[in-house]
C-alpha cells in the first residue's frame, strides 16, 4: 500500500531543493493524502509548453511519459529527468497491471502551478 508521510518528506526534500535550486525554479513539497509526494512548480525559466492531444495545455506533469512528451523541450526534459528521480528515490513499484496488483512505496505528482496561481514563466 502506497505511503508518504512527513519524515520519508524530510528526507527527499534536501535533493529536490538542490536540483530546483540548480534550474532557478521555484516550487514547493507537500504530502497528499498519505499516499503522494507532491511537487508544485510556480515559477521558473523553464517553458513546459506542451498539449495534449485534445489541444489543451497541461498542468500537471505525466512522471510516466515525461521524456516523450518533452523530448523537443531539452531544457525542460534535463530538469524532469533529475527531479523525478529525487523525488522516486528509495520507491519500490512491484506492480503488475496483468493481475490487477499494484504495490508502490508512494506515488508522485508534478504540478505546474495551483488552481488559483499558475505557473510562472519568467526569464
Amino acid at each position: 500500500m502506497a505511503y508518504m508521510n512527513q519524515e520519508k518528506k524530510k528526507t527527499l526534500a534536501p535533493k529536490i531543493k538542490e536540483i530546483l535550486k540548480r534550474h532557478n525554479m521555484k516550487g514547493s513539497l507537500s504530502v497528499n493524502n498519505y499516499s503522494t509526494l507532491r511537487l508544485t512548480l510556480q515559477s521558473g525559466p523553464i517553458d513546459f509548453k506542451y498539449t495534449g492531444q485534445d489541444g489543451r495545455t497541461i498542468r500537471n506533469i505525466n512522471e510516466y511519459w515525461y521524456e516523450d512528451h518533452f523530448k523537443n523541450n531539452p531544457t525542460a526534459l534535463a530538469f524532469l529527468s533529475e527531479v523525478i528521480p529525487a523525488m522516486n528515490n528509495g520507491n519500490h513499484d512491484n506492480s503488475d497491471i496483468m493481475t490487477d496488483y499494484f504495490d508502490v512505496g508512494w506515488y508522485i505528482s508534478v504540478n505546474l502551478g495551483r488552481w488559483d496561481k499558475p505557473y510562472a514563466v519568467n526569464n
